[in-house]
């Protein structure tokens, strides 16, 4: 009997703190708006990263796949020039706790398999605009702020 329980504490000693507590996909709400604030419902959503790409319609919630890389999201609607967006993978209180409790083998697991991260749970995309959506600033029950994303360098 202490064998057993022995070797079930190594076991879960040896899995990821953020493995345990949180899925390999968290939800993420994605609204449009056109520049005067109007919301948008139903256009074509699609949200990428480096376990794939999720289609969703403007409106809906979608499950996406946590990562340690951020998420583009490109949105279209044929009557609205497109909307574009990066949301910014932040570690969550999963990669905490591993630190914390001196997981390494936790942290490192957590990491590869992306449940250590997460991205901002509600975004409200604008037409026309380029936004960058950072889950450390956001408050529950409001959409995640998207400031403008800064222009891309011309190349030489």
């Amino acid at each position: 009997m202490i064998r057993h329980a022995i070797l079930v504490a190594g076991a879960l000693a040896l899995t990821g703190c953020a493995s345990v507590i949180n899925d390999v996909t968290h939800p993420m709400k994605v609204e449009t708006k056109t520049p005067s604030g109007a919301l948008v419902v139903g256009a074509d959503c699609k949200l990428t990263n480096d376990y794939g790409v999720v289609q969703v319609k403007s409106g809906d919630t979608a499950q996406v796949r946590r990562s340690s890389k951020d998420l583009d999201i490109v949105c279209k609607d044929p009557a609205n020039p497109d909307a574009v967006a990066k949301a910014i993978s932040r570690a969550n209180g999963g990669m905490f706790g591993n630190i914390i409790l001196g997981g390494g083998i936790g942290a490192i697991i957590d990491h590869n398999k992306g449940t250590a991260y997460s991205y901002p749970i509600w975004v409200q995309m604008v037409f026309g605009k380029s936004l960058v959506f950072d889950r450390s600033t956001e408050k529950e029950g409001v959409p995640t702020v998207g400031t403008e994303a800064p222009a891309a360098s011309a190349s030489k």
